[in-house]
């Protein structure tokens, strides 16, 4: 179970990653990716062959994301003078292309063989007993951290009258709902911070990928709430709502846009290059438009524009995911070949509820709903 919970802690921190680049460009910049794969494409493929040239492991993942962004800055020099629809068109294109791209070219990729053997993080790292407690005082930090942005989170969540008063009798009308957020995310936390101290003592690769792809959500995490709150930040809201006033106001629209297009892109890379990581053997088949569409449905699911957000919808699709791997079968009442398409059904299923129920999302503000732009 331990080892499963580490797994899963893993694909839902790089999940959280190539989110959060996704939500920089479409929740707070209105850019349209239905091509986002792409971008974790080349980050996984230039990781994993740059480290099988000998080259370090944190470089070669910060070349990969260097890469990213540089085709962020190519599709952007094409498409964001015109209409939004074509980026939409033209990023699902490149994320196929370059699909086939990988299949084709053999004497690159390997094609359909896919690259194998190839360096790993942390592999041969063998922690004695002091060093295993180093990890775990890092963890300490991380949960520290995590509850910390929990409970900022939940006391801006307030209204603004409720965080004013000075009554003991105010009652906040969204109390309860902020209580219940608190435990569950507390529980979270917990869960993640207990089973990982568990699988640290008992230390192995995918112990040491789960701490470092936990510091790196932590530290882009940390990163894009500090810019979206700066002036830059908010230049792609007022964009993003309507960006005739802000090129009215003096502001470069397109190199703001291709910003965003560019930092998310880089953001998507790193996530690739731990994806690459994770599965220790890439294939072309793992970069389907599929996962895009997965990473969209997290980011409408959490709510758009909202860092926490994309947090929120990459917890909850992987929860689902897990739950029904496990008791859908045990229901019998599907074989082997229909459980994978009933289980995307009910994902459409709640994505139309929830578009009826609360289009924004589950943290989303409705004031700043972009889907309808």
């Amino acid at each position: 179970m331990v080892g499963y919970l580490v797994f899963l802690t893993i694909y839902i921190g790089l999940y959280i990653l190539f989110a959060l680049g996704l939500n920089l460009q479409w929740g707070y910049a209105g850019l349209i990716n239905f091509g986002h794969v792409a971008f974790m494409t080349v980050g996984a493929y230039a990781t994993v062959l740059l480290s099988l040239q000998g080259i370090p492991l944190i470089i070669a993942i910060l070349i990969g994301s260097a890469i990213a962004a540089l085709l962020g800055l190519l599709i952007g020099m094409s498409t964001l003078r015109l209409r939004e629809d074509y980026l939409a068109i033209v990023t699902i294109g490149v994320s196929e292309l370059l699909r086939l791209i990988a299949l084709n070219e053999e004497w690159l990729t390997k094609g359909s063989f896919g690259i194998q053997r190839f360096p790993l993080p942390l592999d041969l790292f063998e922690p004695n007993v002091i060093q295993k407690y180093i990890l775990i005082a890092i963890l300490t930090l991380l949960a520290i951290f995590a509850t910390w942005q929990l409970w900022q989170g939940i006391r801006l969540s307030q209204p603004r009258e409720a965080r004013a008063s000075k009554s003991r009798n105010y009652q906040p009308k969204q109390r309860m709902s902020m209580i219940i957020w608190a435990i569950l995310g507390l529980g979270i936390i917990l869960t993640v911070y207990i089973n990982g101290c568990i699988a640290l003592l008992d230390y192995n690769y995918k112990a040491g990928l789960m701490l470092l792809v936990l510091i790196t959500v932590a530290i882009v995490y940390w990163g894009l709430e500090l810019l979206v709150k700066s002036p830059w930040g908010r230049v792609l809201k007022a964009i993003r709502e309507d960006e005739e006033i802000a090129r009215a106001l003096g502001k470069n629209v397109f190199w703001y846009k291709l910003q965003a297009l560019m930092l998310g892109g880089a953001i998507a890379g790193i996530a690739g290059g731990f994806y690459a990581w994770q599965l220790t053997t890439i294939y072309p088949s793992n970069f389907e438009t599929l996962v895009t569409f997965n990473v969209w449905t997290m980011v409408v699911l959490g709510g758009a524009g909202k860092n926490p957000g994309a947090i929120l919808g990459a917890i909850i699709f992987w929860a689902y995911d897990a739950l029904t791997r496990f008791y859908l079968p045990k229901l019998g009442w599907f074989d082997s070949s229909q459980e994978g398409a009933f289980r995307i059904m009910v994902i459409g299923l709640i994505l139309m509820l929830l578009m009826m129920w609360r289009p924004q999302g589950i943290l989303g503000k409705k004031e700043e709903l972009t889907l309808e732009r």
